[in-house]
């Protein structure tokens, strides 16, 4: 029986999947089933439904549901459909292809995401990821949390059965795929496409990975 690899997680929206397909679906998909069903023009539907956004926050569960903002508004149609008409918008970031599949070679690759299962998916098949990666975990879906908190990471280290030191983990966000789980003894390497951090946990983009994993091993 073979030696198991490292254990190689990255967050995905921002990450290997630019913004642009959730954005189109909070945005605009939903603002614009909200214009037709109640004859407000655009920017006022836009407008009602941000501020709808903002009243229940991201510290809440609700903010992720896409079938409760359906409910919420009485919308017509499906969370389903709404994400449909917005899969071939899904891009990846030029070089992720390229990176896993070497990657893949010496790590067991997962997905730790704050998005929920439902976004998760279309994301995944569209972009073409799924056959990279061993396991696919959403915070909000499968564990129940608003956050990749410090819970979520030792949620995820007891499921792989692992210490979180044999856990290198990969996200855009400072403080929930960076700070947090450096906090727990995780390997965490920020990465921030707008090259506004210059520490050296961070990363320009995707296609430096290899080459810092490497020293590293």
């Amino acid at each position: 029986m073979g030696k198991q690899k490292p254990y190689l997680s990255f967050d995905l929206d921002g990450t290997l999947v630019e913004l642009a397909f959730t954005e189109l679906v909070w945005h605009h998909g939903i603002p614009a089933l909200y214009a037709l069903k109640t004859g407000l023009d655009p920017a006022q539907a836009r407008a009602h439904v941000l501020e709808e956004y903002r009243k229940v926050g991201d510290g809440a569960l609700e903010w992720y549901d896409l079938a409760y903002w359906f409910r919420f508004f009485d919308l017509p149609g499906t969370g389903g459909d709404l994400l449909k008409q917005y899969a071939s918008e899904v891009r990846v970031y030029p070089e992720v292809h390229e990176v896993l599949g070497m990657l893949r070679e010496h790590f067991t690759l997962i997905i730790l995401s704050n998005a929920a299962q439902a976004f998760i998916e279309v994301e995944m098949r569209e972009g073409a990821l799924a056959s990279y990666f061993a396991h696919v975990f959403s915070a909000t879906s499968d564990f129940r949390l608003v956050k990749k908190s410090p819970a979520f990471y030792r949620m995820i280290c007891e499921h792989l059965q692992i210490d979180p030191p044999h856990l290198i983990h990969v996200g855009d966000h400072r403080e929930f795929d960076y700070q947090i789980p450096r906090s727990l003894g995780i390997t965490a390497l920020h990465l921030d496409r707008r090259g506004e951090q210059r520490d050296s946990g961070v990363l320009a983009d995707l296609s430096f990975l290899p080459q810092v994993l490497g020293r590293q091993r």
